[in-house]
């Protein structure tokens, strides 16, 4: 299966590569509104060090459209999330079902407040870990404009899922102001930068790093950088 699972990643990162030519920029997720945003860890005792931990960061938060269709057509929605610092933590969530085997599942949406999930499993010392984030208030457009005006203020709770056990909450993330220009420049790469004691694993994960790769190269991108 990882075999498999690699060789369809280098297939598929062909046309990735060729996309990211002609558009000039990320093939996936191509449109999306990056908000300062803060991170405030209640700690899990999973006996996972990332999870576990407490405390405050100030982060940034990219909420985007995965093949950057119009506003008024459904789109598989991303969150992602980058603590920085010297090894710098990225999380790419999707929008996915509700339920807790659907939030492994992507499911196309119109409404930014929607359930995400990480829907590739991470290594861990107790057991793969899915990684989910749920927006609270009513509902967010996501449409550039009005989504960075809409968005400041927002909470949003992150859970993960350990092994076989329930989803449990960990953190929240409070969205601040959009950046100027709404949209910069900064990849993200849910592989390379995993969280402290946990590995990106699983077959989405050696299907990614070559598609990743791919994208890199056509850009011209640094090494550590990924699509979103």
């Amino acid at each position: 299966m990882a075999d498999l699972m690699d060789a369809a990643g280098r297939l598929v990162a062909v046309p990735i590569a060729a996309l990211t030519r002609v558009r000039g920029a990320k093939p996936m997720h191509p449109r999306g509104t990056l908000f300062a945003a803060v991170l405030q860890r209640s700690g899990l005792a999973a006996g996972i060090p990332w999870l576990d931990a407490t405390g405050r960061d100030d982060v940034l938060v990219r909420v985007s459209r995965g093949a950057g269709l119009p506003p008024a057509l459904p789109d598989l929605l991303g969150f992602a999330l980058r603590v920085p610092g010297e090894h710098p933590v990225d999380l790419l969530l999707s929008s996915t079902g509700r339920g807790r085997w659907s939030r492994r599942v992507p499911v196309l949406r119109r409404d930014a407040a929607t359930s995400y999930g990480s829907i590739m499993a991470y290594r861990s010392a107790g057991g793969p870990v899915w990684l989910a984030a749920d927006p609270t208030g009513g509902p967010l457009p996501t449409a550039v404009d009005r989504l960075a005006a809409a968005a400041p203020g927002r909470v949003v709770t992150l859970s993960a899922a350990v092994g076989r056990g329930p989803w449990e909450p960990f953190g929240t993330v409070t969205l601040g102001e959009p950046s100027t220009p709404p949209d910069p420049e900064l990849p993200f790469d849910a592989v390379q930068h995993a969280p402290p004691g946990l590995v990106a694993d699983g077959p989405l994960a050696r299907f990614r790093r070559p598609a990743y790769a791919a994208a890199r190269a056509a850009r011209g991108v640094a090494l550590e950088t990924g699509l979103r």
